[in-house]
């Protein structure tokens, strides 16, 4: 899978959460998923369409979500809700829209868009048809997990 590809996303997703919730992260050691179940407790689900085909996802802990979201919006939150829904959703279309200019750059034309919101430990997140990997890409906020899975056919 190509850096260009897969860079756009920890890009988006880092930026959006630093300057919306000053949220600083570290890498973990990346790896390629074996199976289709969630990596965190909630996740928002992007789709890339067009010279590309590909999913990724962006997956929270519920620690790190309410963290998160309750920098973002000056209040302390304490369960997920459907402003904590709202919350992810808001945060997929915002790195939705950065990888869509990114991957624009490399002289592709894509549509990168919000599909839905996924919540449990157990939920199934499932990655574009035909594709080979996904890989997953770990990493350690001051609020919490998040993890990025990216996949293209």
């Amino acid at each position: 899978m190509e850096a260009t590809l897969v860079n756009p996303f920890i890009e988006g997703t880092l930026h959006i959460l630093d300057t919306t919730a000053f949220v600083k992260v570290k890498p973990e050691p990346p790896f390629l998923k074996r199976d289709q179940k969630s990596q965190g407790d909630i996740t928002g689900i992007v789709e890339v369409s067009g010279d590309l085909s590909g999913t990724a996802a962006i997956s929270f802990s519920e620690q790190s979500i309410l963290g998160i979201v309750s920098a973002m919006f000056g209040e302390d939150m304490t369960e997920i809700n459907d402003e904590i829904y709202d919350a992810v959703g808001e945060i997929s279309n915002m790195v939705a829209g950065h990888v869509t200019t990114k991957i624009a750059e490399t002289g592709k034309k894509v549509k990168v868009k919000f599909r839905e919101i996924k919540s449990g430990k157990d939920a199934v997140i499932e990655h574009v048809q035909g594709a080979r990997h996904v890989l997953v890409l770990p990493f350690k906020s001051t609020k919490g997990k998040v993890v990025i899975e990216v996949s293209y056919v």
